[in-house]
């Protein structure tokens, strides 16, 4: 039994505007700087799908996560972000898996994505979901903040 309801919004919808703004602070909190996002950052226009989870029991957002297609066979994760009360319980290992699934069910067998080097938790988070790293990708190459992953799915 889940606490928590996934489903798919528009990228400017409120609640999963408000969860990337957390998540901009918190990373420019860890990073010391709001200069660490090698690469393009994610938009309307870009974005295949933005998922967002949704509290059962306020409806508060507790997590989202993005896909953007790279190429006819590859898409990559953006913007995956739990609120710090909700991590540990599972919401971003089912956004991940929602992710996952709406990607084969859109012919895409790979997954890769960006996180980084001040992000320790993140990196476990993805080795423990099966993801492993890859050489850095695209916009990332030649960052020295970036850790890139990829997973091919079934």
């Amino acid at each position: 039994m889940t606490d928590w309801t996934i489903g798919a919004r528009a990228w400017d919808d409120p609640a999963g505007a408000a969860l990337r703004a957390a998540q901009r602070a918190e990373l420019d909190a860890r990073y010391g700087s709001d200069d660490h996002e090698p690469g393009a950052a994610p938009s309307a226009g870009d974005i295949d799908l933005f998922l967002v989870a949704v509290s059962d029991a306020d409806g508060a957002p507790v997590g989202c996560g993005a896909l953007r297609r790279l190429d006819p066979a590859t898409a990559e994760i953006k913007r995956m972000y739990v609120v710090p009360p909700a991590r540990g319980t599972g919401v971003a290992a089912a956004v991940l898996r929602a992710l996952e699934a709406a990607a084969l069910d859109r012919g895409w067998t790979t997954l890769r994505l960006e996180t980084g080097t001040e992000q320790p938790d993140a990196q476990r988070f993805y080795e423990r979901e099966g993801y492993h790293r890859i050489p850095l990708f695209g916009g990332y190459a030649g960052s020295t903040l970036s850790v890139c992953y990829e997973r091919t799915l079934r």
